[in-house]
């Protein structure tokens, strides 16, 4: 059970961050989308996230391995492309936010694989789901368990 409803709550702010999800799920592609947030959620330590996007990214055709190892992704590179593997690197250090971690060297490896405008878009889908993320922890979003999603 949640601690607050922030849909119901926090009605306006709420309705910021699904503007913010609108715009985000529109600029970067699906399974790259699933990717990144389903890491984010993995770094931020958040089961509801981390529950739902290997769900969706399962039902978008994102296989079973690649899923698992998006949480040891440097040490499963083979399982990604390389654009992915920029765009997981850029979610770690967005993700992970410090003195040293969006460096140039991460920033210029994403931008090898992606455009200005599609740069632009990652950057609003990590914030995305680190907003999420926080939502969910501080409200203590569990991984609905019913008919509709059950455990198999």
């Amino acid at each position: 059970m949640t601690r607050i409803d922030m849909a119901r709550t926090n009605k306006l702010g709420y309705a910021a961050v699904l503007g913010m999800e609108a715009y985000s799920s529109k600029a970067v592609d699906k399974r790259l989308y699933e990717l990144i947030k389903l890491r984010a959620s993995i770094l931020n330590g958040c089961g509801f996230c981390v529950d739902m996007h290997a769900t969706v990214g399962a039902k978008h055709g994102i296989p079973q391995r690649t899923l698992h190892a998006v949480g040891a992704w440097q040490h499963a590179h083979n399982l990604f492309e390389p654009r992915e593997l920029a765009a997981l690197a850029l979610t770690d250090a967005v993700t992970q936010l410090g003195p040293d971690t969006v460096t140039d060297e991460i920033w210029d490896a994403a931008a090898e694989h992606f455009s200005e405008s599609e740069l632009g878009g990652l950057v609003m889908a990590i914030c995305t789901i680190n907003i999420w993320n926080r939502i969910a922890i501080a409200t203590q979003m569990l991984p609905p368990v019913d008919v509709k999603h059950p455990i198999v």
